[in-house]
This record gives C-alpha cells, sequence and structure tokens, in this order.
C-alpha cells in the first residue's frame, strides 16, 4: 500500500487554530483531502487524538474530528504482534519523548512501505520517513 501516513501532531494542528503551525497544516490537509492519494492512520492515533482533542478543545472537536475527518482514513488496527513491535522499539530507544503512539505508527510505515506522513513531529524524519510537502 503507497498512501500518506497520518500523525497526530499534523492532525491537531489542523484543527486548532491557535496552533502555530495551523496555516500549513490546514493548506496541506487541503491538498490531501483533494488528491487522490491514500490517507492513512492508527487506531492509536484515533485514540491520541480524541484524548488530546477533548483536553485541550473540548468534546465539539472530538465530534466533529470523528464525523468528518475518521471516514477520510484507511485505519490500521494495531494488533497483538505490532503492539509488541512498538512496544519493544520504544523501550529499546530509551527516550522519554518517543512514545508508544509513535513507534506504532513508525512500525506500521515500514509494514506497508509508507514512506511520507503528514506531520510536525522530528521523530518521523529521526526514523527516515519524508515529511509530507505542499506541490
Amino acid at each position: 500500500m503507497s498512501g500518506v501516513f497520518c500523525d497526530t501532531s499534523a492532525l491537531f494542528a489542523m484543527l486548532d487554530r491557535d496552533s502555530a503551525q495551523h496555516a500549513d497544516a490546514s493548506a496541506q490537509w487541503r491538498e490531501l483531502v483533494n488528491s487522490d492519494v491514500q490517507l492513512v492512520t492508527t487506531n492509536y492515533v484515533i485514540v491520541e487524538m480524541a484524548a488530546l482533542l477533548q483536553r485541550r478543545v473540548g468534546l465539539d472537536f472530538v465530534r466533529r474530528f470523528q464525523t468528518d475527518v475518521v471516514p477520510m482514513f484507511e485505519i490500521v488496527w494495531i494488533d497483538q504482534p505490532a503492539h509488541a513491535r512498538a512496544t519493544e522499539a520504544m523501550l529499546t530507544a530509551n527516550r522519554r519523548q518517543l512514545s508508544l503512539v509513535d513507534c506504532a505508527s513508525f512500525d506500521t510505515m515500514r509494514q506497508l512501505g509508507i514512506r511520507v506522513a503528514f506531520e510536525f513531529d522530528q521523530h518521523f524524519a529521526e526514523q527516515g520517513f519524508e515529511r509530507y510537502q505542499s506541490a
């Protein structure tokens, strides 16, 4: 599968008008949804987004995210083997700022052969992935 992996960092920036990256994220998101590229994410990113939106901007944003954004994704469900790989990667990296969700995202991208991510998180570049850039 090819496509663009969508991370919490860019999705939140796209939805939060107070984010310093809101304008860039919104423009890139519009371009992505108007293209024929497959948008891919994981159930872990969906859970992380719901928690972040609920805590920072409220349940109305969670509802809008669920009804307006989530249906656009091909969602990869993290199963027990993928969870184990992500946990092992996180513990091996031994870095406090590298999350289990990040490690599950990297594993998913590798498993699916996805090289490009819609993200604002330097950990993707550290792992050898490319940031989505507007055309």
